[in-house]
């Protein structure tokens, strides 16, 4: 399955080049989630978002991304117990327009499933980057060392805004 910055490529260009136009700004829906230093994102446009003693995060696709797929139709969990390596695939996700690979981040183990994506994966669309127990993460996951080596290559959210304006033009 193909990485989610290449299904937005593929998938409908032109969508994702009216939605970095607009003059609407991508605003974070409400949340009981702080926005929190700890979050990074990947080229491919997942996220993480580590708990205050780096020991645990969540994991999930970025507003931007979710935006780009349209409708998830599915979104295929992680199994409990499961130990990645960075950008290995965690899960993937379908939409009426796409389907991707949703990339590990970091290297981790996941230790829980957002299992109200089963039932309702359009969730995501609504609250991508909230994990709280009603939001669109996808997995738990306990970090390793290695892990925490890994985010130094990721994206805070301003270099993160920036890489996602320059990939629409």
């Amino acid at each position: 399955m193909a990485s989610i910055a290449r299904c937005l490529r593929i998938a409908r260009p032109s969508v994702v080049s009216a939605f970095a136009q607009s003059s609407v700004r991508i605003a974070r829906p409400f949340s009981v989630t702080a926005n929190n230093e700890l979050r990074k994102y990947t080229r491919e446009h997942e996220w993480i978002e580590l708990s205050d003693d780096k020991k645990t995060g969540y994991v999930g696709i970025s507003s931007y991304a979710a935006k780009a797929l349209g409708d998830v139709v599915f979104v295929e969990l992680p199994e409990e117990g499961k130990e990645v390596q960075a950008g290995d695939a965690l899960g993937a996700v379908e939409s009426v327009k796409s389907a991707a690979d949703i990339n590990a981040p970091i290297s981790c183990k996941v230790i829980a499933s957002n299992l109200t994506l089963e039932e309702s994966p359009s969730t995501i669309n609504k609250v991508p980057e909230d994990h709280s127990a009603s939001g669109g993460w996808v997995a738990k996951v306990q970090v390793s060392e290695e892990g925490i080596k890994d985010l130094e290559k990721l994206m805070d959210e301003e270099a993160y805004k920036e890489f996602t304006a320059a990939e629409d033009h």
